[in-house]
């Protein structure tokens, strides 16, 4: 789930760009029939339904919420989001991968859709040939924060007391093979740290417990952590982002402390079924793009800690290909399925 001088390349890392008038681009535009193009000039004609599949309020939801008033803005028509929660985000994929390719049934799809191939056995659609990438929209970073009885202070200080002490701090994490339990299943693997993890149904309750004392420490989105870290409930140690984030720019990432490299977040984007023409996947990539430069649109996904991205169909693609590799070597570690 990098940043530059560009309001919109603050791109994960393994993001790369890519020039859309190359050739087999141009081809594939060009192959287009006149019926599409007609039907791109014309869209959108009717609102347009945005599935997000987590719950209402939630922290996907309420930057999916935030780009669906933008683009009702832009493009005329209402982007109406519909929440279709369940099974780690895999009930709104089935529906979005099995919806007509007119552009009117859009997927605002996490890092989690990259993850439940490694997770689940009898998945009901598959990702790469289901679906189709439009673009990457925002991630929101993990924060690995702690409770205020541990005697640290800094990342470094917290690796050599949990290492001091084997076996004796718990972690929670909003489920099993959930991107805050692989987190930080890598963050304790990597350096060597005996901990025991404890699954919960979702980042609330698992923030409850961890504010409580009855868990020591997490990777949560920054989001859910926020308030507890304002009035010092919790103590906010590093973020998993390649880059410092712009909300708390004196927090180090992981990366830069003491996992090299290291970079992990709850990232999002749009998808659509695969069957969609390739004139409307490029109006709706313009669209969410142009959404994402807005000063509006950026503010507000600054309250909540999320960093705008943006990307062509094609970056997003080969995104998701390697987030797609990269977890299912995890996801074998941990052990973890869920069917």
């Amino acid at each position: 789930m990098k940043k530059s001088t560009s309001r919109t390349s603050s791109r994960p890392s393994g993001v790369r760009r890519v020039c859309l008038a190359m050739l087999g681009c141009a081809a594939g535009v060009a192959a287009i029939a006149p019926m599409g193009l007609a039907h791109a000039q014309a869209y959108p004609s009717k609102p347009i339904t945005l599935v997000v599949p987590f719950p209402p309020g939630g922290p996907t939801d309420q930057v999916a919420r935030v780009l669906a008033q933008k683009l009702t803005e832009q493009m005329g028509q209402s982007v109406i989001v519909d929440n279709k929660p369940g099974a780690n985000g895999n009930i709104g994929g089935t529906q979005v991968s099995k919806a007509a390719g007119d552009g009117y049934t859009l997927l605002y799809n996490t890092s989690s859709i990259t993850l439940s191939p490694a997770l689940y056995k009898n998945l009901s659609y598959d990702v790469q040939k289901d679906l189709a990438p439009v673009a990457l929209t925002a991630v929101v970073p993990l924060a690995l924060v702690v409770h205020p009885s541990l005697p640290v202070n800094n990342v470094r200080e917290f690796v050599d007391y949990a290492k001091a002490n084997p076996g004796k701090l718990s972690y929670g994490s909003a489920g099993n093979g959930n991107v805050t339990h692989l987190a930080a299943f890598q963050f304790t693997r990597s350096l060597g740290i005996e901990a025991t993890h404890v699954s919960y149904r979702g980042s609330a309750p698992a923030d409850v417990d961890l504010v409580a004392g009855q868990i020591q420490f997490m990777t949560d989105t920054i989001n859910s952590v926020m308030p507890f870290v304002k009035d010092r409930r919790l103590k906010l140690l590093a973020v998993t982002t390649a880059r410092r984030m712009s909300l708390y720019p004196d927090v180090p990432t992981l990366g830069e402390t003491v996992m090299p490299g290291f970079e992990a977040g709850a990232w999002q984007g749009v998808m659509v079924p695969a069957r969609t023409p390739a004139a409307l996947v490029q109006r709706l990539n313009a669209e969410i793009n142009k959404a994402l430069q807005s000063d509006e649109v950026r503010a507000r996904l600054a309250v909540q800690g999320a960093e705008p991205l943006g990307s062509t169909p094609e970056e997003y693609r080969a995104y998701v290909g390697k987030e797609l590799q990269r977890w299912a070597g995890v996801v074998k570690s941990t052990g973890v399925t869920l069917d």
